[in-house]
């Protein structure tokens, strides 16, 4: 099994390492003919206007949709969330893949600064409870019929599945814990 993690900037290398943890084959995908040697991909945070920026500049954009419509299974935390998104309640006008019918607010959480951890229990990892990164990070404010909400924080959902989509509003690869990827993979297999 091969996973992309989309590597035009953002915590790229941080998603590389939990996955070579895993003993899984990486591609970083910089160009769009990577999408086609991948078996899922993830898009990691990172500042989510310069994602789209660079997604066009790169010609990633449109390929990226299309796979992702075409049900490429993907993970995307935190910035990636937002790039998934079908719509940005506080930045209405930003382009997004519109992928997973969620509503995101961006930042919602405050700056820099009001980052913070918490420990979350997420029922389909287990007993143990998740520690949850958030940073800079969005809220979730609607969902779709068809989302599965696997955690809430607040009563906000902070991660969301939608068919082939996963999306987490905080940063699991800046633990140790591997759950979420090792939840993920199991996606990519079925």
């Amino acid at each position: 099994m091969r996973i992309g993690i989309l590597a035009i900037q953002g915590s790229v290398v941080e998603h590389e390492k939990m996955l070579k943890r895993l003993e899984v084959e990486t591609v970083l995908v910089k160009k769009p003919e990577h999408l086609d040697i991948i078996n899922g991909i993830i898009l990691p945070g990172g500042e989510s206007t310069t994602f789209f920026t660079l997604l066009e500049n790169r010609l990633l954009f449109d390929v990226l949709r299309e796979k992702l419509a075409n049900g490429l299974p993907a993970m995307g935390t935190c910035a990636g969330l937002i790039l998934l998104a079908n719509r940005i309640e506080n930045h209405p006008d930003q382009k997004t893949l519109k992928v997973l019918d969620i509503t995101v607010s961006r930042n919602a959480y405050g700056r820099q600064r009001e980052s913070f951890s918490t420990y979350i229990k997420i029922p389909i990892l287990g007993e143990k409870e998740f520690e949850c990164v958030f940073i800079r990070a969005p809220q979730i404010v609607e969902i779709g019929k068809n989302v599965k909400v696997h955690a809430t924080f607040e009563n906000k959902p902070i991660f969301v599945e939608e068919g082939n989509i996963l999306g987490l509003t905080f940063h699991p690869e800046l633990t140790d814990d591997l759950r979420i990827h090792e939840y993920f993979l199991k996606r990519c297999s079925e």
